[in-house]
């Protein structure tokens, strides 16, 4: 094997170990970003709840500040 092509193998060589780490930190990625997607996901129903219970509550029988009477020693 010449000289050259013992460089342009160990080029290809290079070549294939990267594409193997950038494999492996696209599927690490690809992992976090559908955790944080789950995540996301279950807020948006969690707030929804929220939201749904806060429309159902009565409005309390405490007058507004500018119902209230003021009190004798204003």
């Amino acid at each position: 094997m010449t000289e050259f092509e013992q460089q342009l193998q160990k080029h290809i060589e290079d070549l294939e170990i990267k594409q193997a780490f950038q494999e492996h930190t696209i599927e690490e990625l690809n992992d976090a970003v559908t955790a944080h997607q789950k995540a996301i996901d279950r807020m948006n129903t969690q707030i929804a709840f929220l939201v749904s219970k806060l429309r159902s509550m009565e409005p309390a029988n405490i007058a507004g500040m500018d119902e209230e009477t003021p009190p004798p020693h204003y």
